[in-house]
């Protein structure tokens, strides 16, 4: 049996699978508080301990960058390391993924019901497809094509330097770099960078601040919850979190864009992360649509390319899982499997 994570700075979930059920059917399933635990071995330990099952094989996406078998978490004082994991579970059999990685491998496998299209095309087969997660952070990757299926590859593009693409957005850029010694797309295009765009908004009167919210911004550890929330209440929206919410949407088509170029991604966009799913209508907009599109002489390629967004909040797991069963076996025992 396989047992598969997907390590977060916040949360961590675990699950053990079985070939014959596959991927889509844990045999157990715990979702845990990563602070709460001193390491990943003493968290799988008692995951194991409580399940009672015994497992051979592992694989775990973990937020942050896998070098040599070995990856230390973001917001979380971690070093996880395969031979570490390897002696706790007492099986040299484990693999190591980056959880952006994790998601790519869950994207050939992801049925309808498991994401939305928000802008209409039609992607190539075996053509790349591009990755890209805004969270806490803003997580890119990708997949290509091999000539039999889809290898997933890493990257930490969300790093790369902000360019903005319009006057406000120039303002944005000098107004963080007062602030910042590197402004990424990570310092605004994120669950980090959206109280970067509502500050900005805020102190340059594109929207004003009522009262309440700057208490309830003021009381909280979590602005950018409030300020989503707020943007999208149905009865009283605030001026100020709706500005903030478009253009973070358009700084995100925008960058879907750009990393649809570098990639060449004719198979397609996927767009993973907590935040997508929650913004979806302003994600199905005229405006973001223009921003994703909109790239001078290369407009008509990108014109027939789709963008979809990820709603199974479990495709870091079920991709972690996916890419354990094929260090293992060579192939995934699942029915769900493209052909």
């Amino acid at each position: 049996m396989l047992l598969a994570g997907d390590i977060g700075g916040t949360k961590t979930s675990l699950a053990v699978y079985s070939p014959e059920a596959g991927p889509r059917a844990p045999l157990a399933e715990a979702t845990y508080r990563s602070a709460q635990y001193a390491s990943l071995e003493d968290m799988v330990e008692e995951f194991l301990r409580r399940t009672g099952l015994p497992v051979e094989h592992a694989s775990f996406g973990v937020a942050g960058p896998v070098v040599g078998g070995r990856a230390s978490i973001t917001n979380l004082p971690w070093v996880i390391d395969v031979a570490d994991l390897g002696a706790a579970l007492r099986t040299p059999s484990v693999c190591l993924l980056n959880d952006l990685a994790a998601i790519a491998n869950a994207v050939p496998y992801l049925t309808g019901a498991d994401y939305d299209t928000v802008v209409p095309g039609l992607a190539t087969a075996g053509g790349a497809i591009a990755v890209i997660a805004p969270g806490t952070g803003l997580g890119e990757a990708f997949l290509t094509w091999d000539g039999t299926r889809y290898r997933a590859h890493p990257s930490e593009g969300g790093h790369t330097d902000f360019a903005p693409v319009n006057p406000r957005e120039v303002q944005l850029l000098c107004y963080l770099l007062e602030r910042f010694d590197h402004v990424s797309y990570e310092r605004v295009c994120s669950g980090k960078g959206i109280p970067n765009i509502y500050n900005f908004l805020k102190e340059y009167g594109y929207a004003e601040e009522p009262a309440w919210l700057s208490d309830e911004i003021a009381s909280t550890d979590d602005p950018t919850r409030v300020i989503v929330r707020t943007a999208l209440d149905a009865d009283k929206p605030s001026p100020l979190s709706k500005a903030t919410l478009e253009a973070f949407a358009l700084i995100l088509g925008t960058e879907a864009g750009n990393l649809t170029l570098k990639l060449l991604a004719t198979g397609g966009v996927y767009l993973g992360g907590g935040i997508p799913p929650r913004i979806l209508p302003l994600l199905k907009t005229e405006q973001f649509e223009r921003a994703f599109r909109s790239k001078g002489r290369l407009s008509e390629l990108m014109d027939r390319i789709p963008v979809h967004v990820i709603l199974n909040t479990k495709a870091a797991l079920l991709g972690a899982a996916y890419y354990g069963f094929e260090c293992v076996y060579g192939t995934v025992p699942d029915p769900l499997r493209p052909g």
